[in-house]
C-alpha cells in the first residue's frame, strides 16, 4: 500500500508485526476470545487519512500473537527500520504489534536503532472486529507521532499518550488504556490530530553496535530471569547450571533475578546467584516493583539494572552479551 508521492512529501512507513490489533473474532462482542494476526497491515490502514504532507507505505513483517514474539522477529524490525530510517525522505516509522510483549520489542529497538527519527509502536486491546475497535485511532495517533517534526526515539503510542520506550509497561490486563510509564510520566498526548508535549523526548539509547551481529544471523545469547520470592529456592538456577555444565546447546549465559524492593534477595537464590557467578554466568539484579529503581549500595555483589524492569534489563543483558561476544 502506498500513496503516489508529490514533489515535497515525506514517508511514513508502516510495519504490521500481529498483535490483538490485527486480530478476529467470530462475534463483534467478543473483545477476548479473539484469534490475533489475521488482518494484514494494509488492511488495518483502510480508512486511515495520512497527515497533511505525509505518504504511507506498509509491509508485512510478521503475523504473530505478540505472547509469541522472538528474537528473529526483533532482527528483522531492526534491520529494517535502519535501512528504513536511513532514508532522507523517511520521516518515520509506525509499528503495530501486540500488547503483551510491545514494551519488550520497543525497548530493544530503543537499544539498537539511531534516535534521530522517531519510531512509534502501536497496539489495541480490542480486536480489529470488535463493535467498537480502539486500533483505527491508535494506528492514526502513532502516525501523527512518527510525521510530527522533531519527534524522535522509540515510544509506545495508545490511548492517546505516548510513552517512551525505556520507562513504558504494561500495567493492566483489560482496560483499553493498559499502559504506563511509571514515575516518569508520558511523553506526550495526541489530541486530535495535533500532539502535545508533556516534556521532552526521551533521551538516546544506548546505540549498542549490534547491526552488525543481527544481520549476520547471530543467536541470541540465552538469559534466564527468576523471580525472588517469599520461601524461594536457588533449584532453578542449579538446574540452568548443571545445563552450562553439560555443554547443553544453548546453555545459559546470563541470569536476570527479579528482586524484591531496592533490589533485595531470597537468601537461597542469592546463594544460587553466586554459583552461578563463580561459573561465569553473568548476572544482574532487576526490582519486580512496577515503579522505582534499585538505588546501588556499598559491598552489592551482584550488579543491578537501574530503574530497568525485569524483562527489559533481559533484553539489555542480551544485548551487552552480543556485544562483548560479536566484538
Amino acid at each position: 500500500m502506498g500513496e503516489k508521492l508529490r514533489s515535497g512529501d515525506r514517508r511514513v512507513l508502516v510495519l504490521g508485526t500481529g498483535g490483538t490489533v490485527a486480530g478476529r473474532a467470530a462475534s463483534a462482542g467478543d473483545n477476548i476470545g479473539y484469534v490475533a494476526g489475521q488482518v494484514g497491515v494494509s488492511e488495518l490502514l483502510a480508512g486511515i487519512e495520512a497527515p497533511a504532507g505525509i505518504a504511507l507505505a506498509t509491509e508485512q513483517v510478521a503475523q504473530v500473537d505478540s505472547k509469541d514474539m522472538e528474537f528473529s522477529i526483533w532482527c528483522d524490525l531492526a534491520l529494517r527500520c535502519a535501512q528504513v530510517l536511513a532514508d532522507p525522505a523517511v520521516a518515520g516509522i509506525v509499528i503495530t504489534h501486540g500488547t503483551d510483549t510491545i514494551e519488550e520489542t520497543a525497548y530493544f529497538l530503543h537499544c539498537v536503532l539511531p534516535s534521530d527519527k522517531p519510531v512509534a509502536l502501536t497496539c489495541a486491546m480490542r480486536p480489529a472486529t470488535a463493535l467498537s475497535p480502539d486500533g483505527p485511532q491508535n494506528v492514526r495517533d502513532a502516525i501523527v507521532v512518527a510525521a510530527s517534526p522533531g519527534a524522535r526515539g522509540v515510544s509506545v503510542v495508545c490511548a492517546g499518550t505516548v510513552h517512551g520506550a525505556a520507562d513504558v509497561q504494561k500495567v493492566h490486563t483489560y482496560r483499553l488504556d493498559p499502559f504506563s510509564s511509571g514515575d516518569a510520566g508520558p511523553v506526550a498526548f495526541v489530541e486530535e490530530g495535533q500532539l502535545r508535549m508533556a516534556k521532552g523526548w526521551p533521551a538516546a539509547g544506548p546505540a549498542m553496535d549490534v547491526l552488525r551481529e543481527l544481520a549476520a544471523g547471530r543467536e541470541a545469547p540465552r538469559v534466564e530471569i527468576v523471580l525472588s520470592h517469599a520461601g524461594a529456592r536457588g533449584h532453578l538456577i542449579d538446574t540452568l547450571l548443571a545445563e552450562r555444565a553439560r555443554a547443553v546447546p544453548g546453555a545459559i549465559q546470563g541470569l536476570v533475578l527479579a528482586a524484591t524492593g531496592n533490589g533485595t534477595l531470597h537468601h537461597e537464590i542469592e546463594g544460587a546467584a553466586a554459583r552461578a557467578q563463580a561459573a561465569g554466568v553473568v548476572v544482574w539484579r532487576a526490582t519486580r516493583c512496577l515503579e522505582g529503581r534499585i538505588l546501588p549500595k556499598a559491598g552489592d555483589a551482584i550488579p543491578d539494572a537501574g530503574a530497568l524492569n525485569p524483562v527489559k534489563a533481559r533484553i539489555a543483558l542480551m544485548l551487552e552479551l552480543l556485544r562483548i561476544h560479536g566484538s
